[in-house]
């Protein structure tokens, strides 16, 4: 089966580089081609990133609070770039302060992503996610 390739990075002035090193080891160790973009990635880097490497998905992290901001118009970017219904993932300390998540998770969905996820999800919970996504078989 064809390897499904996976575009991840830190958004924006994040320098927060060792969720996204145990990210990256944890999507190659489940079988996806990840192309690891690093920290301080703005949303144009990503999107071309995904078109030069034909991505199924772009999974962004974020850890200083400012991934709302950061994402703003993401999903619209990606469509004009020829990316409409690429998989948008978000994870991380995506917001400033303690928020409940549901209500966190309904506002990324309004921004076009077609998951979230919160401060201390396990990699293993976006893989499961990922998979299913993107309709591989175990």
């Amino acid at each position: 089966m064809e390897k499904k390739t996976l575009v991840i990075g830190v958004i924006g002035a994040d320098v927060h580089a060792v969720g996204n090193k145990i990210l990256y080891h944890a999507f190659t160790d489940a079988g996806f081609e990840v192309i690891n973009l690093g920290v301080m990635v703005s949303q144009e880097e990503f999107i071309s990133a995904a078109i030069e490497s034909n991505a199924d998905a772009i999974v962004i992290s974020s850890l200083y609070g400012q991934g709302e901001l950061d994402c703003r118009g993401m999903r619209e970017k990606c469509d004009e770039a020829g990316l409409k219904g690429i998989l948008l993932y978000i994870g991380g300390n995506i917001v400033i302060g303690k928020q409940p998540f549901n209500e966190v998770e309904k506002r990324f969905k309004a921004m076009g992503f077609d998951r979230s996820f919160g401060p201390g999800t396990s990699p293993e919970e976006g893989i499961a996610a990922l998979k299913k996504d993107l309709h591989m078989e175990d």
